[in-house]
């Protein structure tokens, strides 16, 4: 929680009754290696900040295929969706791919903290921005770049997560297949 409370304060100022409230509010949850933070179709119940471990955003294409967008790993927060107004339902799973341990909190007590701690949403908007920023700087790269390149910046940029994550995962999120992925290592060393 300690963590959560740390890393809030880089966007916005908060006293000590304000930290109560959120820590009387917020609960650990430890997730196992291949369990799901949440599933397509099911609807998002919590808002959650990720402390420890690794997730990923993964969806089935239309053949079958898993297709991982992004992963998300320690500090980042996981909103329930684009707006935190009214009920969620993703199309896309998000997974543990390491055991991980996440502060998350029911909406209902979200919608508390927001509607009790004046200037809460602008360090929540401060926060989203931010990864949102992130997230599209990523994803970009990948449109212009040979695949060998799309290997190097993502160790460049990720060094904690390549040897944290499986390659089929690694591979898929830069789209390629994990036979192009493991003749790229290769030829790299």
């Amino acid at each position: 929680m300690d963590l959560f409370i740390e890393y809030l304060l880089q966007f916005g100022h908060l006293n000590a009754q304000q930290i109560d409230l959120i820590k009387g509010k917020g609960t650990i949850l430890n997730l196992r290696k291949d369990e799901f933070y949440w599933e397509a179709g099911k609807m998002v119940k919590q808002i959650g900040f990720i402390t420890n471990g690794v997730l990923r955003v993964y969806y089935y294409t239309n053949t079958g295929e898993e297709n991982t967008r992004y992963f998300i790993d320690e500090k980042h927060l996981i909103l329930d969706g684009p707006v935190t107004e009214g009920d969620y339902i993703p199309s896309e799973y998000l997974q543990a791919i390491t055991d991980c341990t996440l502060v998350v909190f029911l909406k209902k007590d979200w919608k508390e903290i927001a509607e009790t701690i004046v200037g809460w949403e602008g360090i929540i908007q401060k926060i989203v921005a931010k990864h949102h920023t992130e997230k599209i700087a990523r994803r970009s790269e990948l449109v212009s770049q040979d695949a060998t390149t799309r290997y190097l910046n993502f160790n460049e940029n990720f060094p904690a997560l390549v040897n944290r994550v499986p390659l089929s995962y690694i591979a898929s999120y830069l789209g390629i297949t994990q036979s192009s992925l493991s003749r790229i290592r290769k030829n790299i060393r």
